[in-house]
């Protein structure tokens, strides 16, 4: 059994994530009832990307502990989606779009599969075709203007990952009037991130931000894992994507996600205002 100064907690913080993990289980083998350490190991297999090990001890942990039920209510659904997500990117399945899609999100999957099976040429010239279409909508991120904001990642733009209802969305930036992101306070958080999502329509609704880019989880450095840091890969012809930790572009600068609590987004017509009740 793992001995205080080798507890998974500890050996987290020192970014030492496989041993975290053979900690865990020690744990868990120590004293299969306790859904505490079910909890903790279904948290670090989430961030490994072992998603049916992850749910596995999630719903565990659940029946130990009614307690953690609605834990498992939220994060179950976001351990299912990863396997689509993961299909999405790989070029396999298209995502469902939030809202009425505008006319340009074909041209932003089409890119996505064409990276996907070898062509950054052609993903990057869907890419600066579906870039004229959108709108660019000004707004501020943590109280900073700015004149637009999109996702850093080349494959996504004006585009959130978000699990709405149990099910993953991409949701254009142009239906939403503002985002209220929840500090982390848990592993999870590094993995789905809690939000509020206010529409241009002023109703509203809790997700959860997928705080990682996809393939993270496979990474060989554990700092990209934990979504500590964020690096950028050159895929070709100036596509720029990302492993590690989400970030949101401006024209400004850049903006993590996990260090990000609010945005606001400044539609022409005041739906924004109109929304927010301000």
């Amino acid at each position: 059994m793992s001995t205080p100064a080798t507890t998974p907690e500890t050996l987290i913080k020192e970014g030492k994530l496989d041993e975290a993990i053979d900690a865990a289980k020690d744990q868990v083998r120590a004293d299969p009832s306790k859904a505490e350490y079910r909890v903790s190991l279904f948290q670090l297999f989430a961030i490994t990307g072992d998603w049916a090990r992850a749910l596995n001890q999630l719903n565990v942990a659940s029946e130990l502990d009614p307690g953690a039920s609605m834990m498992a209510q939220v994060c179950g659904p976001a351990l299912q989606a990863e396997g689509f997500r993961r299909e999405v990117f790989s070029g396999k399945r298209s995502p469902m779009i939030f809202g009425e899609p505008p006319e340009w999100i074909g041209l932003a999957i089409e890119a996505v599969r064409l990276l996907a099976s070898g062509h950054p040429d052609k993903a990057a010239a869907a890419r600066a075709e579906w870039l004229e279409k959108a709108e660019a909508v000004p707004g501020a991120i943590d109280d900073e203007p700015f004149a637009w904001l999109a996702d850093a990642d080349d494959r996504m733009g004006p585009v959130l990952e978000a699990l709405i209802d149990g099910k993953y969305f991409w949701v254009p930036m142009s239906r939403i009037a503002s985002i209220q992101i929840e500090p982390p306070t848990d592993l999870r958080d590094l993995v789905w991130t809690p939000a509020t999502l206010q529409w241009t329509t002023g109703a509203s609704s809790v997700a959860l931000l997928f705080a990682r880019y996809p393939g993270s989880e496979l990474a060989s450095d554990p700092l990209i894992r934990l979504g500590r840091k964020t690096e950028w890969n050159d895929q070709g012809d100036g596509f720029f994507t990302g492993l590690g930790q989400r970030e949101f572009a401006t024209d400004k600068g850049e903006h993590a996600l996990l260090q990000t609590r609010s945005v606001r987004f400044d539609h022409p017509g005041g739906p924004a205002e109109a929304a927010t009740g301000g």
